[in-house]
């Protein structure tokens, strides 16, 4: 229930307790906490009887932690019904990723072979243009036009 506080919360949690309620008063206080924690516990066992009766006998094995949902779904991928496991070792992303790529880059040298080839030169005449160069006749530290209307 309280797995999430650690050593340092717990000291502070004390320290706080016993400034707030005093040395007196904090052990009936504990006393208090612990047997409300136990009757609501003891009153949401009875409630999960009830409803476990209510529904019959073909829900003995029902879980009411398997309400969660990521619960759910770790229980059903365990038990491995639909064969998920055959499946996700059986796919490689990056062998995937590396065909796509590949493909994609495939294309693209074909397609600027077909255009040059079918007489149809682009805007550059059928040559490829190197965005890393500067334009021709500018300076080394000159920068080309802005042209307002491109962009």
């Amino acid at each position: 229930m309280f797995n999430d506080i650690g050593p340092l919360e717990l000291l502070t949690i004390i320290i706080v307790a016993v400034l707030v309620f005093g040395p007196e008063k904090l052990p009936k206080v504990i006393q208090d906490v612990t047997r409300t924690i136990r009757k609501i516990r003891e009153f949401s066992e009875s409630a999960k009887q009830d409803i476990r009766s209510e529904l019959g006998p073909e829900f003995k094995d029902f879980e009411f932690e398997d309400l969660n949902p990521k619960t759910f779904i770790r229980k059903q991928l365990e038990s491995d019904e639909l064969g998920l496991k055959e499946i996700r070792n059986g796919f490689d992303l990056k062998k995937e990723m590396a065909e796509i790529t590949d493909a994609v880059n495939g294309n693209e040298h074909d397609s600027a072979a077909s255009s040059s080839s079918a007489g149809s030169p682009g805007p550059s005449g059928g040559r490829r243009i190197d965005m890393t160069k500067k334009p021709e006749g500018l300076g080394q530290d000159e920068r080309p036009p802005f042209d307002a209307d491109a962009t």
